[in-house]
């Protein structure tokens, strides 16, 4: 007897549904994957193709971009503002990054014990990352003000007889601006070694305390690369902040006094919102935008090289 039917065989019936229940499956899962694509396509991977192509046209809003070329890119080595906002941006990054690296490892490392309080010491180190910019910035000008600041009334009481003019002066504007930024990152960072710290087993320590080791010698030995994979995210997202910082020197110093603070992303601020030249401001981003992928290439391979 026959097994066959009007439709067909059983076998090509069973191979049918099995298609139609993964190209369900399929289209369920595009779907919802499908609007995080559109939204990264749209608002970042569009902006940036636009980017790239702006950067060879002089363009402003009111007109049609006109294409010339590696115009904008030539002007940038005879800018001395753009080679002075270099400078600053790179300034800047050689201060903030291993000091904001230092003192959020510090900081993790006296939090994390079983310490009547402890909890409060953390949310007070995070607290300053999540307020507003603007108030932070206003609140440390009155600290370093040069006449009334708390800051020179106690240098003062140290005997120094002419304190810094910091914020007010172009000599000493930078390293304010940088003390605030690490005072204001600190516990950002240190959340993160905080968990780092919490994934080192206690029986390394335990073990090196047994042979001998000293305070010293089991944070180096043992704290040290147990937190490697830690310190690298944070070197990476800190070179890469350091790199755009932009909000709080706008708002604290506005990249005085003269250009002293001026910096890359504000620069690409004023020549792109204020002078209306986005084909130039452009220009400034491709540049700013390969510092920051060569750096963090550098940083990947050095990296891998040290896991290898």
């Amino acid at each position: 007897m026959s097994t066959t039917t009007v439709g067909g065989s059983p076998g090509i019936g069973a191979d049918r549904t099995k298609r139609w229940y993964r190209a369900r499956r399929s289209l369920q899962g595009v779907s919802f994957v499908l609007p995080n694509f559109l939204g990264f396509g749209l608002l970042t991977l569009g902006p940036v193709v636009a980017l790239f192509y702006i950067s060879f046209t002089n363009w402003n809003v009111f007109g049609k971009a006109k294409w010339i070329g590696l115009d904008n890119f030539t002007r940038l080595f005879g800018d001395t503002s753009f080679h002075r906002a270099l400078l600053n941006t790179l300034y800047y990054s050689a201060f903030h990054i291993p000091l904001t690296l230092a003192v959020s490892l510090g900081l993790a490392l006296l939090l994390n014990r079983k310490l009547r309080g402890v909890a409060f010491f953390r949310t007070a180190a995070f607290f300053p990352y999540i307020t507003s910019i603007v108030a932070i910035a206003i609140a440390w000008n009155l600290l370093f003000s040069r006449d009334a600041g708390p800051i020179n009334q106690i240098l003062g009481l140290f005997g120094v007889t002419d304190p810094p003019g910091w914020t007010a002066s172009s000599d000493w504007a930078m390293p304010a601006v940088i003390i605030v930024g690490v005072w204001r990152e600190m516990g950002y960072y240190m959340l993160l070694f905080l968990a780092g710290l919490q994934t080192v087993p206690p029986e390394l320590h335990e073990a090196a305390r047994i042979d001998g080791a000293n305070a010293w010698q089991r944070f180096r030995n043992v704290t040290l690369p147990c937190l490697r994979p830690t310190t690298f995210f944070v070197t990476v997202m800190l070179t890469i902040g350091s790199f755009k910082v932009f909000d709080l020197i706008l708002v604290m110093t506005n990249g005085g006094p003269g250009q002293s603070t001026l910096v890359l992303s504000q620069y690409i601020y004023q020549k792109g919102l204020v002078e209306n030249r986005f084909g130039y401001a452009s220009a400034i981003s491709v540049v700013l935008f390969a510092l920051c992928m060569l750096v963090t290439i550098v940083q990947f391979a050095v990296n891998r090289r040290r896991n290898a």
